[in-house]
């Protein structure tokens, strides 16, 4: 298998060039684009596919714990699993930043088509009461 079958798609967030035509996303950037908008898109967020999407936003006002760590990775690696045919998982990591307000999500990742790996890091802010 080649780059071809990975696939072209528009570019996230949307845009155009100097042009006037829409950017495209091609092959492993668009896969990477896609893994984005998979942990991007709380389930439910999308009318017409209510069950698109990944579960860690419901731990947006959670606390900052090993727990909640350890639900957010179970959430990606099952919504990676579900929603994105084209890679193989290999680790899926969550650790918190220095200030305390923000998990990382580091997720390392293999295209199938390709053999080639790659590593994203997805950051997740957590909402902080006000006192």
């Amino acid at each position: 298998m080649s780059n071809e079958f990975l696939g072209v798609g528009w570019q996230f967030p949307v845009g155009a060039d100097s042009g006037g035509q829409i950017v495209m996303a091609r092959h492993e950037e668009a896969v990477a684009q896609a893994i984005w908008t998979i942990l991007a898109t709380a389930a439910g967020e999308r009318v017409m596919r209510p069950d698109f999407g990944c579960g860690i936003h419901e731990f947006v006002f959670a606390v900052n714990s090993a727990g909640t760590a350890g639900q957010i990775a179970t959430q990606v690696r099952r919504a990676l699993l579900k929603w994105e045919p084209r890679i193989d998982l290999d680790s899926v990591r969550v650790t918190p930043n220095a200030a305390g307000d923000t998990l990382l999500i580091s997720i390392e990742y293999r295209v199938r088509a390709t053999n080639n790996r790659f590593n994203l890091v997805y950051p997740f802010y957590l909402e902080r009461s006000a006192g």
